[in-house]
């Protein structure tokens, strides 16, 4: 994949240093299980925490964690960040649970580690590969659609190949750069399953008689799913799935307080010998959304991040020295907090039109007052500017974040002038071609308050040039069925979503190869349906961007990519697809003081961090953890 993935073409890359050639720890943990049990693989993935200047750590206590819903627990298995490969805190893809990964043009090679177990003590093989790709996702009981996109390339599945227990290979005509940064995504595919577990209740090795025989004395419609309920590792509810996450669920739904332990067949150990995760056992309570805050500043949470947000700083603040945690701001890395997105494809045609105007698209952007938003919503410590990528990323650029995103009224209105738009009714508000006013609905997630606190203030801004803003909250579902309709003119949500990139991470969200972006929901079902629903995009520019995401998708060459990310992004920067507002709020992550190796800064965002998930949680440990609570009761 080029040098940026840390995965070479040609070469077998272990990803770990001369430690892995390691057989077994040198030393094993005080509460090391027998030689019968659950262990280790041969090769772990041996860390070497000295060297990420992180200290190695000690085995044992309990994190407690606070969920706003039972179904959250399912976040765990998205910052426990347990992945084929990952990205590691440089954001650089490493092998994982793989012990290696070899790529040569369109063929990946993985090898699996010696040893390895899930954590029910089962081998680790190329039949759970198998199982998932011939009885899973070729298996139209269990996946109507078939495998997951990132398998095809011109619509053709790969060869895959399962040469021995620990090798596996998949095989495409050209080169498949999806694949890799799919399976390091913040939401696991898990292309293998475990199927000596699963094969108990499939069709194909039970027989569909027996099989939906198990499911209706479950009370469910058939074996499919009864398949789909014991098949957990993202869910997290069924503790009887074997998994080969770091902690494995020991509690069934409904209840309000769920614990995870650890897994005794982990793959990663450090330098010492010791088994991660260092932390023992992990309890998520359930609490309302509204008492989140006050709980953690109140010390019920060990750790928190998810269900914080920016305004809560102060609030938190006030009791880290009563109750001995801290609170760690981590930037954002979301391209703007609060961002625009006119509807290219919207069925009214005269906002279709003005939407798109690239004329009226800069108007907006223009007569919008970012600093005041910045100094409301971000207390003056965000960037104002475009929706585009931060400043981390190898592909930033300043004028990506600046073009057409300075506040200038008296242009804007010169603008929307020069378009025709001059005529106004009794209160000052513009009139359309067609002679209606120009009042420009605005839907937004209800469940978004900073978005919905923004658009009261742009309601303002837009005022000033003559337009009136009315906000349409609801609930997300509703949203985006109206903008997969085509009834949103403008949806207000969080921008850009992968503000960090590399160039080998895929450009998707910068076209209408997106699923349901709201600025061309209809050009983007026609792309996902192969053209047999939505659209057919029809303005030059954004084809642009659509021939340049297949360009993507066509090289491994790393130089090639980030040009072609480049050209998108100031692609973006100068039609003003999306309105951009300010980016770079800060994340609260509350950890207890005695916490080790929760950084004190770090990279916050859902794709490519997971969350927390690429600062490893495994490697956190309890400073003194016999005076801490090793146990919750």
């Amino acid at each position: 994949m080029g040098r940026e993935t840390g995965i070479s073409r040609r070469a077998l890359i272990a990803g770990l240093g001369a430690a892995a050639l390691l057989s077994r720890p040198r030393h094993a943990r005080a509460d090391t299980p027998p030689a019968d049990a659950p262990a280790p693989p041969e090769k772990p993935f041996v860390i070497d925490l000295a060297a990420r200047g992180r200290r190695t750590g000690t085995a044992g206590g309990t994190i407690r964690t606070l969920i706003a819903k039972a179904r959250d627990v399912r976040y765990l298995s998205v910052y426990g960040y347990t992945r084929l490969v990952g990205y590691d805190a440089d954001l650089q893809l490493r092998p994982d649970l793989l012990e290696r990964v070899d790529v040569e043009g369109g063929r990946f090679t993985f090898t699996l580690r010696q040893g390895h177990r899930w954590s029910d003590g089962h081998p680790f093989t190329s039949e759970d590969f198998r199982y998932y790709w011939e009885d899973v996702a070729n298996e139209k009981a269990l996946s109507p659609e078939g495998p997951p996109a990132f398998f095809l390339v011109d619509g053709k599945p790969p060869q895959v190949d399962f040469l021995d227990p620990v090798t596996i290979r998949y095989s495409w005509d050209r080169p498949n750069p999806m694949f890799l940064p799919a399976l390091a995504a913040p939401r696991d595919p898990l292309i293998y399953r475990p199927a000596h577990y699963l094969k108990t209740v499939h069709a194909r090795y039970l027989g569909k008689e027996a099989a939906d025989a198990k499911a209706k004395a479950l009370k469910l419609r058939g074996w499919a799913a009864l398949h789909n309920r014991l098949d957990d590792n993202y869910e997290l509810n069924n503790p009887d799935c074997p998994t080969l996450q770091g902690w494995v669920p020991r509690t069934r739904s409904p209840a309000t307080r769920f614990r995870f332990e650890r897994n005794r067949s982990y793959h990663r150990v450090d330098t010492a010998g010791t088994q991660l995760p260092y932390v023992d056992t992990i309890v998520m309570d359930v609490a309302s959304q509204g008492l989140l805050v006050a709980k953690t500043n109140a010390g019920e949470a060990d750790l928190m991040f998810r269900g914080l947000s920016m305004p809560d700083i102060p609030s938190l603040k006030e009791g880290e020295k009563a109750h001995q945690y801290r609170t760690n701001l981590w930037p954002v890395a979301r391209g703007s907090e609060i961002a625009l997105y006119p509807n290219l494809t919207t069925q009214d045609s005269g906002w279709r039109a003005l939407n798109r105007d690239v004329r009226y698209r800069h108007a907006l952007s223009l007569a919008i007052d970012r600093r005041t938003l910045n100094n409301t919503l971000l207390f003056g410590l965000g960037t104002e500017g475009n929706d585009t990528i931060v400043s981390d990323s190898p592909l930033y650029a300043p004028e990506l974040r600046t073009l057409n995103a300075g506040y200038d009224p008296a242009r804007a209105s010169h603008l929307l002038d020069e378009i025709g738009l001059t005529g106004r009714d009794g209160s000052g508000i513009r009139l359309m071609r067609d002679g209606r006013a120009m009042e420009l609905v605005v839907d937004s997630d209800g469940e978004a308050e900073m978005v919905l606190d923004a658009l009261l203030l742009i309601t303002e801004f837009w005022r000033e040039i003559g337009i009136r803003l009315v906000t349409k909250p609801q609930e997300r579902t509703n949203l985006h069925r109206r903008s997969v309709g085509g009834m949103t003119v403008m949806v207000a949500a969080q921008g850009l979503d992968l503000a960090v990139p590399t160039a080998i991470m895929p450009p998707t969200e910068l076209s209408p190869a997106q699923p349901e972006h709201y600025t061309w929901p209809l050009w983007s079902a026609n792309v996902e349906s192969r053209g047999k629903s939505g659209e057919r995009c029809d303005i030059p520019e954004v084809q642009r961007l659509l021939d340049l995401d297949r360009q993507w998708r066509d090289t491994d060459d790393a130089e090639k990519q980030a040009a072609i990310w480049r050209e998108m992004l100031m692609n973006h920067a100068q039609n003003t697809w999306v309105i951009g507002t300010v980016a770079g709020a800060l994340q609260p992550v509350v950890g207890a003081d005695r916490l080790v190796n929760l950084p004190k800064r770090a990279l916050y965002s859902w794709d490519p961090t997971a969350l927390i998930g690429v600062q490893r949680l495994d490697e956190v440990f309890w400073d003194k953890a016999a005076d801490t609570r090793a146990e919750v009761r």
